[in-house]
């Protein structure tokens, strides 16, 4: 079995970085010269994704204008808002671009690294309509927290601190079908007004990795990222 589609969000504007970076999408935030998203392009590539759908929108020109239609032989898509649709109505509307029943969806503006065939394997294995890859932090308090019993998530518990907590690391595998049925907005939160109201249902299962993670959607992070990824992306 094999994982051939994947939606990047890549239409974020990177307020809390305009201090450092020009005016641009947040997922071309340069590291290392290279813009962020070319980094989430080559990781997936490696894994064996054949089209990329990217939800845009802030300057998304900006994007086109890299990547193309094509991009190191992957075809590239382009879901364009209009307006601002929020995290779950972009997913939404890169949705109707694709055509395969299990669909990657990754952040634009953080990295989680993890194996894909056996996050798909696990996935499939669950009968997951949402499998999500969680890390496990240690001594923080930027993210919320996950609880599972056993694989499956129970609980979305809000941003405090904690000494030891797992966390939604911005990578998922969902359903083609996930939204489908659903009364909601063409604007609204993946987060909130799906995740949150959803979770009871028990149909959100979490796959646990020790890989490294890292967020830039803040300016400290993003200077972290300068040096982490020299190491990594060798």
């Amino acid at each position: 079995m094999k994982l051939e589609e994947a939606i990047i969000l890549a239409g974020g504007m990177g307020t809390r970085l305009k201090g450092v970076i020009a005016d641009m999408p947040k997922p071309l935030a340069p590291i290392n010269g290279i813009p962020f998203l070319t980094y989430l392009i080559k990781f997936i590539k490696d894994q064996g994704i054949e089209h990329i759908i990217l939800s845009v929108g802030y300057r998304w020109e900006m994007i086109r204008e890299i990547y193309g239609d094509i991009y190191e032989g992957i075809n590239i898509t382009y879901a364009i808002e209009k307006q601002p649709l929020g995290t779950g109505g972009g997913i939404a509307l890169a949705l109707q671009s694709t055509k395969k029943d299990d669909i990657l969806i990754l952040n634009g503006d953080s990295f989680i690294d993890f194996d894909l065939k056996t996050f798909y394997d696990f996935h499939k294995r669950e009968n997951a309509v949402l499998s999500f890859v969680l890390k496990e932090m240690n001594d923080f308090e930027r993210y919320g927290t996950v609880e599972l019993k056993e694989n499956k998530i129970i609980e979305f518990r809000e941003k405090k601190y904690i000494e030891q907590g797992l966390i939604n690391a911005g990578a998922y595998i969902a359903k083609r079908s996930i939204f489908e049925g659903l009364n909601i907005p063409q604007k609204f939160s993946f987060e909130q007004d799906y995740l949150e109201k959803k979770v009871s249902e028990g149909f959100f299962y979490g796959y646990k990795t020790k890989g490294y993670f890292i967020d830039i959607g803040i300016p400290q992070d993003y200077n972290k990222a300068q040096i982490d990824f020299k190491k990594i992306w060798k």
